[in-house]
């Protein structure tokens, strides 16, 4: 009776471990170092990542405008807190993650066969004009909020480049 028992439960423990692991929450993720966060990802099926993925971003969508404010000011410190030898480190380590992500889609670009090459032009060419359609439904006031949310992105950018800039 017990070994049924076991031979029962074994399974159901099988289904649970995945789900277990994956429970990590944002806050337990944001207080890894970023090593113990890029090994706890590559730890993960290609499923689980494209399902964290999708979680961080509806909890980022849900976040109000204070929230988001409050997040990337306290992003700012850690940041400011920093040596200029942690700096320059993580500097190092965001262009090597940057390095290799291209380098891969190189690889990719290189392994397509001449058809697969062709479709994925199609694919952009198509995309591109799909938002020119979008575009050019737009009312006059929707392409105005459009085109002003992309002026305070680039600002944004532009905002971060100066501090970058202020800071070397």
């Amino acid at each position: 009776m017990q070994t049924l028992r076991l031979i029962i439960a074994a399974p159901g423990l099988a289904l649970l471990l995945p789900v277990a692991g994956y429970t990590q929450t944002a806050d337990e993720l944001r207080d890894m170092t970023p090593e113990q966060r890029q090994e706890y990802v590559q730890g993960l099926s290609p499923e689980e990542r494209r399902a964290l993925g999708d979680q961080r971003r509806a909890e980022r969508d849900a976040m109000s405008d204070e929230e988001r404010k409050a997040m990337r000011d306290e992003r700012r410190a850690q940041w400011d807190a920093m040596s200029e030898e942690d700096k320059q480190a993580a500097r190092e380590r965001r262009s090597n993650r940057r390095e290799n992500q291209r380098g891969a889609m190189r690889d990719n670009w290189d392994s397509m066969s001449d058809e697969e090459r062709a479709a994925a032009r199609d694919q952009y060419r198509q995309r591109k004009a799909d938002r020119r359609e979008t575009w050019n439904n737009m009312s006059d006031e929707e392409k105005a909020a459009a085109r002003q949310r992309m002026q305070k992105e680039r600002g944004k950018r532009g905002e971060r480049s100066q501090r970058r800039q202020g800071q070397q």
